[in-house]
């Protein structure tokens, strides 16, 4: 029952694309920004099944939202990443409400993701760990250069 109430509670988080309730924080950035790559470090992982929530992602994902970003959108693409020593996941939910996974896109284990015509408002994003209960220190970038 308490797996219910989560998926759940995620649901509606999803639903109504509130992002109140991020374990990392977040950041505006507007097309231009400096540096670039933005980054941030953060734990991957979590307790919900990301193939249970979402169709075709993999990983272990928390059950909130990792880090927001609040972004500007110009005439770029805009490229998020995650980078670990251990295997991560990644899922990122456009300002539209499209949902975009990745589990190695990027060197080695890392997910990378990459949105062509970007638009402006938040972008939630999940970092997850391929193996349930592992929980490991991650770096999040988000780019308009593409990764680094």
């Amino acid at each position: 029952m308490k797996r219910l109430a989560i998926i759940a509670g995620l649901a509606c988080l999803i639903i109504n694309g509130s992002t109140s309730a991020q374990t990392f924080g977040s950041v505006n950035l507007r097309a231009g920004f400096t540096p670039d790559p933005y980054r941030t470090t953060i734990t991957s992982g979590g307790n919900i099944a990301a193939r249970n929530l979402f169709t075709n992602c993999t990983g272990w994902v928390a059950d909130a939202v990792d880090f927001a970003v609040y972004y500007s959108a110009g005439n770029y693409n805009l490229t998020i990443s995650a980078t670990s020593q251990a295997d991560t996941t990644l899922i990122v939910q456009a300002p539209n409400g499209q949902f975009y996974c990745d589990d190695d896109s990027g060197p080695g284990l890392n997910p990378t993701i990459t949105i062509g015509n970007p638009g402006s408002g938040a972008y939630s994003v999940w970092v997850g760990s391929y193996r349930q209960g592992e929980y490991a220190q991650a770096t999040l970038s988000v780019s308009e250069i593409g990764q680094r």
